[in-house]
C-alpha cells in the first residue's frame, strides 16, 4: 500500500500525542494574536493553560461563518499580512464573502494534503491530470493544482468552463485524471456524445470530484458514463479547501487529515458532541495553519465519523459521505428533506437524466415540493401515458422515501439549465 507521509498510519496514542501538542500550540497563538477569540475565551473563564491536550476540545468557543463575516476581512487572522501569500474568497452569494488567508507554511501543508489525497486514489507522477475546478478567488483550482505539482504529476491547469476545449485536452493531452464537480462531468459527458464522441474512449482512469455533494447513485451514472474510478474529496474553503478528507481505494468513507484538523460530531441544536457513530453536524478545529486556525468551526455539513484502521491501512478517522447540510436542509410541511434523498431516487430511474431543479413554494400558506427532471432523449416521448407513468412512479419512490406528496414533473432533455462549476438545484421561493 503506497501513503504519501507516515502521519497516515499513527496509532492512537502517536495521534492523540500530535493532535495534543498541536492543539495547545494553535489556542496560544490565537489567544495571543485574534482578539475575538481572547475576548470568547475570557468570556468563559478560559485561558491557553487549562487546555492540556486534544481531551479538552470541547471547552473551547465555537466559530461560524456568520463570525467571518464580521470581522471581514482579516480580522480573525492569526498572522500579520506581511506573512500572508494566498487569499482566498467565498462567493458571497449568499451574503458577506467569507475570506481566508495563507502563510507559506499554510500552503505547504495544503499541498501535502492534495498530494495525500491523490495518492490515495491512486494517482501517481507518471499521471496526467485536468484540472477542471475554477481558478481564482475559489480554492478549488490553485489548491488541486498545487498538490498535483507536488505530487509529481503533469498538471493541466485549464480551470472550469471552456468544455469543448476540456474535451479536446482529454482526446489531444491524453489527461488520466480530471478534477472538477460531479455535475461538470456528467455535462461534459453529455457534450461528448452530442458530438459523436465516446465518453469512454479517452485515458481517464480516475475523477476526482468535489465541492458539491453527490450521492452513490450519481456515482454509478459518471463511472459507467465515463469507464473510470469517481473518488470523492471533501473541503471547505474556511479550513483549508478541497483536502480536508478524500477516499481511498476501499471507499469506505472519506478520510480525514485529523493530523491537522479534528473533527467532531454535534448535535446543531443542543451543540453538544456526540458520540462515535451518530449523525449530527461536522465540527472542525484547525490545529496546524498559521494564517486563519479556527477553533471549533461548524461546518453545517451532516455526517457520521468512524475510527479504527481502515482496510487500506490507514487509521485517520473516516467520515460518511455528507448527507447535505443543516442550512441547505428543507423544512416542508414539518418533514426534514435533503436534497441528496430525492437525487438518489431520480438516478435510479432509468428513464432521466441527472439533471434536476428542486422547487419550494408556499401556496395558501402549505408548502409545497416540485421536482423538475429531464426525461432521457431515447425514452423522450409525444405519447402522454407513458410519461405519465414514469412520473407517478417517481412520485410513488419519493412518497416512500421522504412520506410526502412531491409533483413531479419531467422536462425535455436539455432543458434544464447546466452547470461548469456548482449547480444550482434548488429553487426556494417562499423568502422572495
Amino acid at each position: 500500500m503506497t501513503y504519501w507521509q507516515k502521519e497516515e498510519v499513527y496509532d492512537i496514542e502517536q495521534k492523540r500525542q500530535v493532535q495534543s501538542e498541536r492543539l495547545i500550540t494553535t489556542v496560544n497563538r490565537v489567544y495571543n494574536n485574534v482578539p475575538f477569540y481572547k475576548e470568547k475565551m475570557k468570556a468563559m473563564g478560559i485561558e491557553p493553560g487549562d487546555i492540556k491536550g486534544i481531551g479538552d476540545l470541547d471547552k473551547l468557543p465555537f466559530t461560524t461563518k456568520q463570525d467571518l463575516r464580521d470581522h471581514y476581512p482579516y480580522g480573525l487572522f492569526a498572522a500579520p499580512m506581511e506573512e500572508v501569500v494566498r487569499i482566498h474568497a467565498s462567493s458571497g452569494t449568499t451574503g458577506q464573502p467569507t475570506v481566508v488567508g495563507y502563510t507559506k507554511n499554510d500552503i505547504e501543508m495544503w499541498s501535502d494534503m492534495i498530494a495525500r489525497s491523490f495518492t490515495a486514489m491512486g494517482v501517481t507522477k507518471k499521471d496526467i491530470v485536468q484540472v477542471a475546478y475554477g481558478y481564482g478567488l475559489f480554492t478549488g483550482g490553485l489548491g488541486a493544482h498545487y498538490g498535483t505539482e507536488r505530487l509529481g504529476a503533469a498538471t493541466v491547469p485549464i480551470s472550469g468552463g471552456n468544455t469543448k476545449k476540456q474535451i479536446q485536452l482529454l482526446q489531444e493531452f491524453g489527461s488520466t485524471v480530471i478534477a472538477c464537480t460531479p455535475s461538470y462531468i456528467l455535462y461534459i459527458g453529455e457534450t461528448m456524445k452530442n458530438m459523436g464522441i465516446d465518453p469512454r474512449s479517452t485515458k481517464l482512469h480516475t475523477g476526482i470530484f468535489g465541492a458539491e455533494p453527490w450521492t452513490e447513485e450519481m456515482r454509478e451514472q459518471i463511472e459507467s458514463m465515463f469507464g473510470i474510478n469517481a473518488m470523492d474529496i471533501y473541503g471547505l474553503s474556511e479550513v483549508l479547501g478541497p483536502g480536508v478528507g478524500f477516499e481511498c481505494s476501499a471507499r469506505s468513507g472519506m478520510h480525514i487529515n485529523d493530523d491537522h484538523f479534528v473533527p467532531e460530531i454535534i448535535n446543531p441544536d443542543t451543540l453538544q458532541a456526540l458520540p462515535e457513530g451518530q449523525s449530527g453536524e461536522l465540527v472542525f478545529t484547525m490545529i496546524t495553519k498559521e494564517a486563519l486556525p479556527l477553533l471549533r468551526y461548524r461546518t453545517r455539513d451532516i455526517t457520521t465519523l468512524h475510527t479504527g484502521q481502515c482496510s487500506c491501512g490507514r487509521t485517520l478517522t473516516r467520515m460518511d459521505k455528507i448527507a447535505g447540510r443543516s442550512d441547505d436542509m428543507l423544512i416542508i410541511r414539518g418533514v426534514n428533506v435533503f436534497p441528496s434523498q430525492i437525487e438518489s431516487v431520480l438516478l435510479k430511474v432509468a428513464e432521466t437524466a441527472p439533471h434536476y431543479v428542486i422547487i419550494v413554494d408556499r401556496i395558501n400558506n402549505l408548502d409545497t415540493l416540485e421536482v423538475w427532471v429531464e426525461v432521457r432523449p431515447e425514452f423522450f416521448t409525444d405519447a402522454i401515458k407513458s410519461l405519465e407513468k414514469i412520473e407517478k412512479h417517481i412520485t410513488a419512490e419519493l412518497f416512500s422515501l421522504l412520506g410526502l406528496h412531491v409533483k413531479v414533473k419531467l422536462v425535455e432533455p436539455r432543458s434544464i439549465e447546466r452547470s461548469e462549476g456548482k449547480a444550482k438545484r434548488i429553487i426556494d421561493k417562499r423568502n422572495k
